[in-house]
């Protein structure tokens, strides 16, 4: 999720340069004075400032930006391994920070020079398979070379595979993305997303996928406390704030809110702010007089509880 208002990292340019190499063994070299590894600092901060929760998620990242940049000062000592396999797995539900996490990786990946560009090309079924013989492969191809350089974000990628339909082109399109993750490994990296459950069933039918991915990463679904958090965020950077009845009312909201159909997260928190805005953009032109700044600001308990969720049979959000 992001953490409305932080600072984008600086993740443009060109890659930094490869350093000099080091002639001599007993040398030491500082990686920290690297001109990538500040640029890699400076994403990790982004990230920790953007993403509410999710230490888990943020393990993971900055093991594997530590794997990358030992790696950048073993090739300094002439100590060249095989180039890490970077295709990953994003394993949660909506609105746990999926797609914030796969930009902060491109720009990682491209200060340390295993990407051309900090660009994600998101694509979902629809972009990759066709409908008619023929079709899949030009779109999946087109479609990597959008991403080529870069990261291609695969959402829901457990569409892609429908064993039920023998008519289906969806193993068509994996059978492409699997030559092009090899063949296209410097160059490329594929990230698929989704749902846990189903994301397993996905690699668990495809092994030749699941051997091609190596970072599985598991997003947890949001706890109500962070869940407020990040709509006191969402208000801040809107310019608006509850009253105390309502931060209480709204707690209250995310209980009940979490434990209904089609919870979504962050994107249910910001829905649900919208529409508590909605409520007092229309109590505020009902009362017909002035308003002051304040007024302009608050969100009130009143706004908070016309939500359906507070009824006794609500049917959404």
């Amino acid at each position: 999720m992001y953490r409305p208002g932080a600072a984008p990292a600086s993740g443009g340019g060109e890659p930094a340069a490869p350093p000099a190499p080091i002639l001599d063994a007993q040398a030491k070299v500082d990686m920290q004075a690297d001109e990538a590894a500040a640029r890699v600092r400076a994403v990790l901060g982004a990230v920790d400032a953007e993403l509410v929760g999710l230490a888990g998620v943020k393990r993971r990242i900055r093991e594997i930006a530590a794997l990358l940049m030992v790696d950048r000062a073993r090739a300094r000592f002439g100590l060249v391994a095989s180039r890490p396999s970077l295709h990953m797995s994003f394993a949660g539900g909506p609105g746990t920070g999926k797609t914030t996490v796969a930009l902060r990786m491109a720009e990682i990946l491209h200060a340390l020079g295993y990407l051309r560009a900090p660009r994600v090309h998101p694509v979902t079924r629809d972009d990759l398979v066709g409908q008619f013989i023929g079709h899949t492969a030009p779109k999946t191809k087109e479609a990597l070379a959008r991403a080529a350089g870069g990261v291609l974000f695969i959402d829901e990628a457990y569409y892609l595979y429908r064993p039920d339909n023998e008519r289906d082109y969806g193993q068509e399109a994996i059978e492409i993305l699997l030559q092009e993750m090899e063949s296209a490994r410097d160059s490329l990296v594929v990230i698929f997303a989704g749902y846990e459950d189903r994301m397993e069933t996905f690699f668990s039918s495809n092994p030749g996928l699941s051997s091609r991915v190596s970072h599985h990463i598991q997003f947890e679904d949001y706890g109500t406390d962070e869940l407020a958090e990040i709509a006191e965020l969402m208000l801040t950077r809107d310019a608006y704030r509850f009253t105390d009845a309502a931060r209480e009312a709204f707690q209250e909201y995310l209980d009940r809110r979490r434990t209904m159909p089609r919870f979504a997260n962050a994107r249910s928190v910001r829905n649900a702010l919208e529409r508590a805005r909605l409520r007092q953009a229309n109590r505020l032109v009902a009362l017909s007089g002035k308003v002051s700044r304040d007024d302009l600001m608050l969100i009130t308990e009143e706004d908070v509880r016309r939500s359906r969720v507070f009824a006794e049979s609500p049917d959404r959000g």
